[in-house]
């Protein structure tokens, strides 16, 4: 299971509206997430062969804990692999 180190630049959970999205669309989609035990892609890594778990989401407390991929790293298992979310150059 691929998950980003640390918060991409424009990540959707830093302070402010980096990616500019639609006021409450990242409360709507980390309670989506949340409801169906899945878990936020970062927007970084959409489109790349391997794409990952946003950190931000990662972190979130209850995101965290109810995210079927991220319990089965906890557990052991599957193995996490943290890579380094893509620059804005590339």
């Amino acid at each position: 299971m691929r998950q980003c180190a640390t918060l991409c630049d424009t990540c959707i959970y830093r302070p402010g509206n980096r990616a500019r999205l639609a006021p409450g669309r990242v409360q709507e989609m980390t309670r989506a997430a949340i409801a169906t035990e899945e878990h936020v892609i970062c927007h970084a890594t959409i489109g790349t062969p391997a794409p990952a778990i946003c950190a931000g989401f990662a972190r979130h407390p209850i995101g965290q804990l109810r995210s079927l991929a991220l319990r089965m790293v906890r557990v052991g298992a599957v193995r996490l692999q943290l890579v380094n979310p893509p620059s804005k150059e590339g």
